[in-house]
């Protein structure tokens, strides 16, 4: 079973946006000492992931990455946590890991330049985080985070 709450340090930012993709509470820490992003794993009862062989030897609750690619990355999560998620979900934001929700207006009374107004006119969910405020709907983005998803968990879907 995975965790439910993971940390990933800063060399796996990439890492911690996928995980938050498939709805994973994954926090993001850049420019701090290990001791501190120990610290900060212990007290919040998250499970680190971190390419820094030594930090991850000082917590318990971790996970060593090896590679530098994105996909293998995956894969090493995949072969630890075999019950990882990996479908896109609209539960975490991408940006700051807030919570997302379903919204039926459109922030300030006009949606952003670049959503696809027809086709939430024709009923497709927004989503927006309800820390920083980021919309979000389901569109080619979405479906090519989905590709790589499946691809690096074994997974084809129709």
């Amino acid at each position: 079973m995975p965790p439910e709450r993971w940390l990933a340090d800063e060399m796996l930012g990439r890492l911690a946006g996928y995980l938050r993709f498939v709805g994973c509470d994954t926090a993001y820490v850049r420019g701090q000492a290990d001791g501190e992003i120990a610290r900060r794993a212990a007290e919040e009862g998250r499970f680190l992931l971190t390419r820094d062989r030594g930090l991850a030897g000082r917590v318990p609750e971790s996970l060593w990455i090896r590679s530098h690619e994105i996909g293998a990355q995956w894969g090493e999560l995949m072969v630890r946590f075999p019950d990882l998620p990996h479908a896109v979900r609209f539960a975490r934001c991408t940006r700051c890991n807030g919570g997302v929700r379903p919204v039926t207006d459109p922030p300030g009374g006009r949606w952003p330049d670049d959503a696809p107004v027809d086709r939430i006119a024709a009923g497709l969910a927004v989503y927006r985080c309800e820390a920083c405020g980021h919309l979000y709907w389901a569109g080619t983005h979405s479906a090519d985070v989905q590709r790589r998803l499946d691809r690096w968990s074994g997974d084809v879907r129709p």
